[in-house]
């Protein structure tokens, strides 16, 4: 009978993390996370990624090519460096292709191997465990220490550990958005308002400063809850994942039943798995759950467990593996096969978008052109038998160089005159300029005729745009 209780007992507890979130205890009050500090094969892997990618985002602002910054999204300016090539409003087509692409391959992706975007790429898990809680770990030890130290009285001890860290926590937030400053104003802009002092730009300082708290706040407070409440892309991954998908798995063939580890008995002849329930996997893991649940929105696929597993299995004289990348159908039937027909698709729709993407980048023209008639003007007579209208162009000089333009009537036998100086547009600038089109009385046919003007640079013709000439509606008279 009491054998009979405590199995359902444990059923149930093994069931209960599908009607609670870990970080919420029975009181309704957040449970905070203290997992244990991880080391291994796979953490390691995780330093060099971590490591080039945090690299790369700090020396970022601070790469320039041919004088401009090599990444640059001035959302104010609305002019955009992606890679050293420049973009501007009249490019917004191509950005959102690319963010379409961008969307499909996470798809892709997550289909496939699952959350492991979380656990190696994601900003919020490369803060937090490489960041943060480093430096969490040196000043309050590891989890036992933190444990401790939470539960401990404010003494002299506790107050210098916490305020140190914190300290250094909103620091290390403002160096962050500084740096997220910087590719949206450059840093040439950025040094220049920390040389003219927050009295100068006391509104930009503010702002700095309160963007500076949420970051603070996020890594210090709010920690694993952004995965579990405010990400949607872990929502996602419960439409996207199925049994092929590739995921930290637990083994449970090979692990159940769970057993305490006995040196002198044979696991197989006791009916144990290889599982010896020493809970490594849920004291290491950051969003504090049992991977051996199976599959959880919480699971941010970081491989703390693995790394946890596979040092216990070594120190017990088990195979490592116990936990690993695998899919629910590796699992279940030993078979490793990740494409099906929708992985397929996506991958179809994914190099579709793929070259519409590289074409239209690699066609784009060095010059963007608009040009409209001037509002509320119509033809004026130009001459016994000529007409005008007047018109306004707008040229867009993605490139670097000064461009001297040209523009000339292709369609019609007639004439442009520009109004002003002759039109040269500076490198990564906008030029607006008014011009006049000339048009003898036997090319219109209609009162709206059809016209194409050529912009030139030189001899070379950039691009042509169509347009129409406005004249008289009696053109028999």
């Amino acid at each position: 009978m009491n054998e009979t209780k405590s199995n359902q007992n444990e059923e149930e507890l093994h069931g209960s993390f599908r009607d609670k979130i870990n970080t919420i205890g029975e009181d309704g009050k957040r449970a905070w996370v203290y997992p244990k500090r991880p080391k291994g094969k796979m953490y390691n892997y995780r330093w060099i990624v971590a490591s080039i990618l945090l690299t790369l985002l700090f020396a970022g602002p601070f790469i320039k090519y041919k004088g401009e910054p090599f990444m640059l999204f001035n959302i104010f300016e609305r002019k955009f460096i992606i890679f050293g090539q420049l973009f501007w409003p009249q490019d917004f087509h191509l950005i959102v292709l690319a963010f379409i692409t961008f969307i499909v391959f996470i798809i892709l992706f997550t289909v496939i191997f699952g959350r492991i975007f979380c656990g190696w790429v994601c900003p919020q898990t490369i803060f937090m465990e490489f960041v943060f809680r480093q430096i969490e770990y040196l000043i309050e030890g590891d989890y036992h220490q933190q444990r401790k130290l939470a539960r401990a009285p404010w003494n002299f001890d506790k107050i210098w550990r916490k305020s140190l860290k914190h300290l250094i926590f909103y620091a290390i937030a403002f160096l962050i958005s500084n740096t997220f400053l910087a590719y949206l104003i450059g840093i040439d802009q950025l040094e220049l308002l920390v040389k003219e002092g927050p009295q100068a730009n006391i509104v930009s300082f503010v702002a700095i400063i309160l963007f500076s708290g949420v970051f603070y706040f996020i890594f210090a407070f709010f920690r694993e809850q952004v995965c579990l409440i405010a990400c949607p892309y872990g929502r996602l991954q419960g439409v996207l994942l199925d049994s092929k998908s590739i995921v930290v798995a637990y083994d449970y063939k090979r692990g159940e039943p769970r057993g305490k580890h006995n040196p002198l008995e044979n696991r197989p002849e006791t009916g144990k798995g290889d599982c010896i329930d020493c809970k490594s996997c849920i004291t290491i893991c950051p969003t504090g759950i049992d991977i051996r649940n199976g599959t959880q929105l919480e699971c941010i696929n970081c491989t703390a467990c693995i790394d946890a597993c596979d040092s216990i299995m070594e120190r017990v004289g088990l195979p490592k593996g116990l936990i690993r990348y695998d899919s629910e159908k590796g699992i279940s039937e030993r078979k490793k096969s990740i494409f099906n027909a929708r992985t397929i698709a996506y991958s179809a729709v994914l190099t579709i978008l793929l070259f519409v993407v590289g074409t239209m980048f690699t066609l784009r023209s060095d010059v963007e052109t608009t040009i409209l008639r001037v509002p509320g003007t119509l033809f004026q007579e130009y001459g016994p038998d000529e007409f005008s209208n007047v018109y306004k162009v707008q040229l867009v000089n993605k490139t670097r160089t000064d461009l001297p333009v040209e523009l000339r009537l292709e369609s019609s036998d007639g004439d442009i005159k520009i109004m002003g100086d002759p039109i040269v547009v500076k490198g990564g600038d906008i030029k607006e300029a008014n011009f006049l089109v000339i048009l003898k009385r036997n090319e219109l046919k209609a009162s709206n005729t059809p016209i194409v003007i050529g912009i030139y640079s030189g001899e070379k013709l950039i691009s042509d745009y169509k347009t129409t000439f406005i004249g008289p509606n009696n053109l028999d008279k």
